[in-house]
């Protein structure tokens, strides 16, 4: 029975016609405080909400605080693992909540962060193994979000950490895999073919222009991702709502970029 329940819930963060989703992370708040774009929550979300996005990942105490807004409904992933860019090590992320309190809040799903490489990889993978567990026992939907960081990374967008870190979250037992975009077609077809479950791009640091944005989105699905989650490049730009509806047409729509840099000037 638990699996018709992630099913019904999955259905809620993504489109059923695609099976693809358009996620904007806002759990930055912890990890970077109060920074442009999200000082009024309710009112980035019913923004996003309004362009069309599936869903969007919150920590518990902004759910608390009225995630919906003005009444626009999205789907909520509640991000249960942390960190702060104050801490010792802020790749060292830790769980700052549970399932079950996810699922009293009214989640869709749960996300954790794992970044493979840091110095307490073995606590942060021991941590998604029992998440996906417990998540399993309730049908609940879990979005890894993989990181190839520490010490011995190189670059977090070369094509071995990536699919090194997306193949990891998949063994574990997550559902969906964020993990970085490793910067063209070919070499992130092979981060896909090697991860057994679906694989959404991260938006990354703020970028130079909008057609980055949208190019990159274009290209990742045009290479078999299962969508985008993308924070800053919404959150933070002019429109919100603009480019959400534009990443939404190439997402869901697989339209040119040309169109959906009109469809972000309309």
């Amino acid at each position: 029975m638990s699996e018709i329940g992630k099913q019904i819930r999955l259905e809620r963060i993504t489109k059923r016609e695609t099976h693809r989703t358009v996620i904007v992370p806002m759990d930055h708040g912890l990890s970077m405080g109060p920074i442009a774009g999200l000082e009024d929550m309710a009112a980035i979300v019913n923004k996003v909400a309004d362009g069309g996005a599936n869903a969007v990942v919150l920590h518990k105490g902004i759910v608390r605080a009225g995630h919906r807004g003005y009444g626009r409904d999205i789907g909520l992933i509640i991000h249960i693992s942390g960190s702060t860019a104050l801490g010792p090590d802020p790749h060292s992320k830790v769980l700052v909540t549970s399932v079950e309190e996810a699922i009293r809040l009214g989640a869709d799903a749960v996300s954790v962060h794992i970044n493979i490489g840091a110095a307490n990889e073995p606590e942060q993978l021991r941590a998604l193994g029992t998440v996906a567990e417990t998540c399993a026992g309730w049908g609940m939907p879990l979005l890894a979000m993989m990181y190839p960081r520490g010490p011995k990374v190189k670059s977090e967008h070369a094509l071995e950490m990536v699919a090194h870190a997306a193949r990891a979250g998949a063994e574990l037992g997550a559902d969906i895999i964020k993990t970085n975009y490793t910067g063209d077609i070919d070499s992130f077809k092979k981060v896909v073919k090697g991860c057994p479950v679906p694989v959404v791009i991260a938006g990354g640091p703020k970028m130079t222009t909008d057609r980055n944005v949208l190019e990159m989105a274009a290209d990742a699905i045009k290479a078999g991702a299962a969508g985008v989650s993308i924070g800053r490049n919404v959150f933070q730009h002019r429109n919100p709502t603009g480019m959400i509806r534009a990443l939404s047409r190439i997402v869901h729509e697989e339209v040119s970029v040309e169109r959906a840099m009109r469809e972000l000037k309309r």
